[in-house]
């Protein structure tokens, strides 16, 4: 588990892109759902370049939505991830993102299985994962 000081800076390192794209996996219609709650946080917090990724969806709160992360827009290396799905499918997400050269992935409290935190080791993602949740923790733009 990384301390205080490295988990503010890969949070801080997650929202630094120049490109500012996020896509959310998991991504949710039902606004009682975290995977819609975080969604929301992108679009609250000043991101507009944000896309849902649930593979039943082609919309969520008037955003577009992709059905994998192999789908999205341009070129999927030039996101950043939070996802929000259950552990067992969380490495077969993190296995899509290294395919598609993804860099930085933020498993949102609860998604995260030991296999899936050391395939994302060994394959050299920078994972925000073990606690910190965008919700509480996340940048809004303004302040970068």
């Amino acid at each position: 588990m990384a301390s205080q000081a490295a988990t503010a800076l890969l949070i801080r390192e997650f929202f630094s892109s120049a490109e500012q794209k996020f896509a959310v996996v998991g991504a949710s219609t039902n606004r009682s759902k975290f995977g819609n709650k975080v969604l929301r946080w992108y679009q609250e917090n000043g991101y507009p370049a944000v896309i849902a990724v649930n593979p039943k969806e082609t919309t969520i709160e008037s955003l577009p939505s992709v059905p994998n992360l192999s789908s999205l827009p341009g070129k999927p290396s030039d996101y950043h991830v939070s996802i929000i799905t259950p552990p067992s499918v969380t490495q077969s997400v993190l296995e899509e993102a290294h395919k598609n050269g993804i860099r930085r992935v933020w498993l949102q409290p609860g998604v995260e299985s030991p296999a899936a935190l050391e395939y994302a080791h060994e394959k050299g993602i920078q994972i925000l994962a073990g606690g910190p949740c965008v919700l509480e923790n996340g940048i809004p733009s303004a302040l970068l």
